[in-house]
């Protein structure tokens, strides 16, 4: 009966979905907060319509978040369901291949921004809940929804409603799609991700931008100090430098790791086919999947100061601004991290020069126990849709409402995600297998119903 409701509305599944990738509902950008909020509405609409209950938009200081509940399975455990419907700037506009926000379908793949990250993914458990109850009249657990509009720019108003309203989101456990399986064909479970904190150095050298011929050779410059700083914070093989990063990670365990090596991961394919450069960096000592899903690393992101415009300006800057991040594993304290930062910039700052850590976000790793019911019942229904045992896997990045669900509701979240390596999150040309939109929408209403039989 389910299959049969599924197959008769198959198309309008994906109209509804198109029409949600169609709002530019982008958090980032102020000219686009109307956008935003018509896309909270879409989702309201979507939620009351697929037969959910006490559906509600709830205003926020930044962007709206909406909530909707049916807690009519007496007995039965609860799922709270998240996903988020902001996305990513389209930039640069001119590498899409089709406009971003007109869905566009090439090879079975659909693309837009957003398609995966995430309103393809969230948007299948909605689906799935209206295929329940439809064909059921009835859900086999309790389920609440809790959809935001900010976790493209770091989830503060979640964040502050969450431990808000403890009793209002009390659950056994979160689902959220929003990883990826490990290849096409793969039942993926993500168990562990990695937290993050995010900051801004910035370097103050003299008074005003100087003239680089009249000062030149005394004066300080703002961006050099900067470069000489960040320069210091990694030796030559990836190696984070700053005292005390390392002290408390937390080792993946020798079956992790084995079980890490047993996937159909290719190295070329990876550093060819994903990263697209000459070789791979990171610790010489770590394999691949294991720098990207249990070791810190920093990056800086962008470097803004002096003049960067056509021509030639001969200026020794007076400021600049390093962006930079450090993503962070099981077991290290953020507030650690930001300290150690902090200490690491207070006293490496070069001559002339003095430096700032403004820290913008930061959030914990967080690992998942793999014995719990929901989990096992998650890895069955995965397995048994795409033929194959379900693997476990981690994420190198993060994604810090796990982290806050851990912490103030104490649940534990499945990641159960349904995009893939290749579809360019946050990337021009951004895709979502429709077959996978599909199988999304189907796994998800398979696991609620094992869940609630167990």
């Amino acid at each position: 009966m389910l299959s049969a409701y599924l197959d008769r509305h198959r198309q309008r599944a994906l109209d509804e979905l198109f029409d949600l990738l169609r709002i530019p509902s982008i958090s980032t950008l102020p000219e686009h907060r109307a956008d935003v909020s018509r896309a909270a509405d879409f989702v309201f609409r979507a939620l009351r319509a697929a037969g959910l209950e006490n559906v509600e938009i709830i205003p926020t200081e930044g962007h709206p978040l909406v909530y909707a509940d049916w807690l009519h399975a007496p007995g039965k455990p609860t799922v709270l369901c998240y996903g988020h419907y902001d996305v990513q700037p389209p930039d640069p506009l001119d590498l899409w291949k089709s406009p971003p926000f007109e869905p566009t379908i090439r090879e079975g793949n659909v693309y837009a921004r957003g398609s995966a990250d995430d309103k393809g993914q969230f948007y299948a458990h909605i689906k799935a809940v209206e295929a329940l109850l439809a064909v059921h009249g009835r859900l086999p657990v309790n389920v609440k929804f809790l959809i935001e509009g900010e976790e493209e720019i770091g989830g503060k108003s979640i964040s502050k409603f969450v431990p808000e309203n403890r009793e209002k989101l009390r659950a056994d456990v979160a689902l959220v799609s929003d990883t990826e399986l490990f290849a096409e064909g793969v039942p993926t479970l993500c168990v562990g991700l990695r937290g993050l904190v995010y900051a801004e150095i910035v370097a103050n050298g003299p008074a005003r931008d100087l003239h680089s011929g009249m000062y030149g050779g005394a004066a300080p410059n703002a961006v050099y100090g900067l470069v000489e700083l960040l320069a210091q914070m990694k030796d030559k093989d990836g190696r984070i430098l700053i005292p005390g990063v390392y002290d408390d990670v937390a080792e993946p365990s020798p079956a992790e790791l084995a079980s890490w090596r047993a996937l159909p991961f290719d190295e070329e394919k990876f550093l060819h086919g994903e990263v697209g450069a000459s070789r791979l960096t990171g610790e010489p000592d770590r394999s691949v999947l294991e720098r990207i899903w249990a070791r810190p690393t920093l990056e800086v992101h962008g470097i803004a100061g002096g003049f960067t415009g056509a021509g030639a300006k001969t200026v020794i800057p007076a400021t600049a601004t390093a962006k930079v991040s450090l993503r962070l594993v099981p077991n290290q304290n953020p507030e650690k991290v930001v300290a150690a930062l902090r200490k690491f910039v207070a006293e490496r700052q070069p001559q002339g020069v003095t430096c700032e850590v403004r820290l913008l976000s930061q959030g914990p790793g967080h690992v998942v126990n793999t014995d719990h019911p929901a989990i096992r019942a998650a890895a069955a229904v995965f397995a048994e849709a795409l033929g194959r045992e379900t693997v476990f896997t981690r994420g190198g990045g993060s994604i810090p409402i796990v982290g806050e669900f851990a912490h103030h509701l104490n649940i534990p979240t499945i990641l159960m995600g349904f995009g893939l390596p290749d579809d360019g999150l946050h990337s021009p040309n951004e895709k979502y297998r429709i077959d996978n939109y599909y199988l999304g929408i189907r796994t998800v209403a398979e696991f609620l119903e094992r869940y609630g039989s167990q």
